[in-house]
């Protein structure tokens, strides 16, 4: 995607008009190559739109315009959808960003089909590519010419409607657990009541595994650690954590409370 950027970078770098922006050749450079091919997270309705968006430099924008707009034409991003910045045009007064394509653009053949992960979630396998369901394009308005400004400026410009900081599945993932599995995982603990992601995310993977029938259950421990010192049990049934004990071998010493590991 970076090369396609690159080979962008001339259109964006074209020549204005007299009384144009202030924008030095390097100034071009850093806003194309910081910019292209860039993903963010939608965190509004993008609406599909025949003509840019318009969006103001102070982070402003005329939210019912951009409604009727959506309820005309159809979204082209909701809450939470992946776009990208597929190319950008400068101008005098402005800066124009295309959104998954314009609006003839929108999602490839492949973007619904997932893989299943090593943790058990599935995986687009088009890793990059934008999940949103069409394109559009958004015009940052300065209503003055344009001054030197960086691509990270632009992105904190766009901070109320898009994302762009990077987070992993992981991430995001442990974003919307309660705060005592938070802390727990970020503790390396285990707590009676967590899944079996949630134990990978805290602990890694078991360098052992067991399973066997009991009490009309069908209970899995996994094992962490190695003798001589710390080893810790963790049982599960079905997919929720029943029990954590704790040994350090040789010692004779047992703790059944995870949370006084």
């Amino acid at each position: 995607m970076r090369a396609l950027a690159s080979l962008a970078v001339l259109t964006a770098l074209a020549p204005l008009a007299p009384a144009a922006d202030k924008l030095t050749f390097e100034d071009r450079v850093e806003l194309t190559r910081g910019l292209m091919a860039e993903y963010g997270t939608v965190k509004v309705l993008l609406p599909r739109s025949k003509k840019p968006l318009e969006f103001n430099s102070d982070s402003t924008y005329d939210k019912k315009a951009w409604s009727q707009i959506a309820r005309e034409s159809g979204p082209a991003a909701r809450n939470g959808d992946t776009i990208e910045i597929t190319k950008l045009t400068i101008e005098s007064d402005r800066l124009i960003l295309e959104i998954n394509g314009g609006l003839k653009g929108g999602r490839k053949w492949y973007s619904g089909v997932q893989i299943q992960g090593p943790m058990g979630g599935n995986t687009p396998i088009g890793n990059g590519d934008s999940n949103a369901p069409g394109g559009t394009s958004i015009a940052i308005l300065f209503h003055k010419p344009l001054e030197p400004i960086k691509a990270s400026d632009v992105k904190k410009i766009l901070a109320p409607i898009v994302d762009f900081e990077k987070h992993t599945v992981t991430e995001i993932y442990a974003d919307t657990l309660p705060p005592e599995v938070k802390k727990a995982i970020a503790d390396k603990r285990v707590l009676e009541g967590m899944t079996r992601d949630q134990v990978i995310m805290a602990m890694g993977r078991p360098v052992y595994k067991s399973r066997e029938p009991k009490d009309g259950m069908e209970i899995e421990d996994w094992v962490y650690g190695a003798a001589p010192g710390k080893i810790t049990f963790v049982s599960f049934d079905g997919d929720k954590v029943i029990k954590v004990k704790v040994e350090y071998a040789g010692l004779g010493t047992q703790v059944n409370d995870p949370g006084k590991l």
